[in-house]
């Protein structure tokens, strides 16, 4: 009686293992697939913002702040699904920057965002266009002679 307890107590433990298994497997293809869904997502996003053209300066901004709070709520709702979408961000923006140059014509709102995805953009884009003054920077240091005088006792 005793071994027959042991045998379908060993046979319970071990179908939950290969249970607890089979879930992991199941769990690490979702993630799998949701970590492809928003690289993807993230490609076409960019796509899409790169070829964006609105119609006045307060629908630019609308169109940003909007893909803003998309993707602030991402982060505070999934950061392995932000840092997918981040990652395919990032390589978009850098592959669009390759080819990016006078022909494309976007908004300034376009490389505020394109800066934060892609650090190229924020080099090239604003040192050339909001940075065009002339600074000199000059440190002048004056020094005034000292004179010490003390009292030796002997």
């Amino acid at each position: 009686m005793t071994l027959f307890k042991t045998l379908v107590f060993a046979v319970i433990i071990g179908s939950s293992f290969v249970t607890y298994s089979q879930e992991a497997e199941v769990s690490q293809e979702k993630q799998i697939d949701k970590t492809s869904y928003y690289q993807k997502r993230a490609l076409e996003d960019a796509k899409y913002e790169q070829q964006f053209t609105a119609e006045t300066k307060a629908d630019d901004e609308t169109f940003w702040e909007d893909q803003k709070t998309y993707e602030k709520n991402l982060k505070k709702n999934d950061k392995k699904a932000y840092r997918a979408y981040m990652k395919g961000k990032k390589d978009a923006y850098a592959n669009h920057y390759e080819h990016c140059d006078n022909h494309c014509h976007h908004s300034d709102y376009y490389y505020h965002h394109a800066s934060f995805y892609y650090y190229g953009y924020s080099n090239n884009y604003y040192n050339n266009r909001y940075n065009n003054r002339s600074t000199v920077n000059t440190r002048v240091r004056v020094s005034t002679l000292s004179v010490r005088a003390g009292l030796g006792l002997f």
